[in-house]
């Protein structure tokens, strides 16, 4: 019987450059997609795939994230006194009862690795999760996450979740080697981060979801600065592979890097197509849009 996945690590201390100035003042992971931020996809994901514990690794001007998980007293009680009961639901159930949010403050932004390595004091020696926002991925109900913990049960060790990344981008991502390869699953056989696309050992790009053994701890804390002066989580695990099992899970659902302003574009127009209230009008201004264009 392996141990439950029951923390997730989120690392949102990142200053979110690529979006300003709209990241000046709030952060990157507030954004929203049609009327959710991206913070609260992940946390939903997280709580879906059965997480009891969100460790929040935070930064200087973060705030608004533990405030939006928080309980809004002032909030609720006007639209109670207005009578806005479908508003006062959604505000009330952002998270479900029993679901605790942590947040640790990374003082310094040293990489991936060491904001990982900030939530070992509250993870400890237990298996656990990590959960990049900026990544948003729509796989229908279940949740990518869910989708790993479920191969994490059947045979334990760490995943990451990979995705088939063109060949000229293997400069983005963290690139994996597997061996045996097959239903969806393959052991880690090593991992580059960004290689140049001459040198990439495949195609399988690494993205936001992780989950790993506490081993990890030790292995942060003896890695040293790497690509761009950082704490890379990826050398970290280069080593982890060679102590214990390790396996690329290539995850069912398609990713939005949110990171990436086109690719949050894709994202909300997607998201509003298929929004209950917004999908039917949205499509059809799309329509009407396109047969002006052409």
């Amino acid at each position: 019987m392996h141990r439950p996945i029951r923390k997730a690590v989120f690392p949102v201390a990142g200053m979110g450059t690529r979006f300003l100035p709209a990241t000046k003042a709030s952060p990157k992971e507030m954004l929203p997609v049609v009327d959710k931020p991206l913070v609260q996809y992940a946390a939903e994901e997280a709580v879906k795939a059965g997480i009891e514990v969100l460790i929040f690794i935070t930064g200087r001007h973060k705030r608004p994230i533990p405030d939006h998980f928080d309980k809004a007293y002032e909030l609720e009680a006007e639209l109670e006194r207005r009578g806005k009961t479908k508003h006062l639901r959604e505000v009330r159930e952002i998270l479900p009862n029993g679901v605790k949010c942590i947040y640790i403050r990374q003082c310094e932004t040293l990489g991936l690795g060491h904001a990982v390595a900030c939530a070992q004091p509250v993870v400890g020696d237990e298996p656990f999760a990590v959960i990049l926002a900026d990544d948003l991925i729509d796989d229908g109900e279940q949740g990518c996450l869910a989708q790993m913990v479920e191969r994490y049960r059947r045979q334990g060790g760490s995943l990451l979740g990979v995705e088939r990344v063109p060949k000229e981008h293997t400069d983005r991502y963290g690139i994996v080697s597997v061996s045996d390869f097959r239903d969806r699953l393959g052991r880690l056989q090593g991992i580059v981060e960004k290689p140049a696309p001459e040198k990439a050992p495949s195609n399988l790009g690494v993205v936001g979801r992780y989950i790993l053994s506490a081993s990890i701890f030790e292995h942060l804390a003896n890695t040293r600065p790497g690509a761009g002066g950082e704490i890379q989580l990826t050398d970290a695990i280069e080593q982890l592979r060679r102590h214990e099992a390790v396996y690329a899970y290539e995850f069912a659902g398609r990713r939005y890097d949110c990171g990436d302003k086109l690719g949050y574009l894709q994202a909300n127009v997607d998201y509003a197509l298929k929004h209950p209230e917004l999908g039917a009008a949205f499509a059809e201004y799309l329509r009407l849009r396109g047969q002006r264009v052409a």
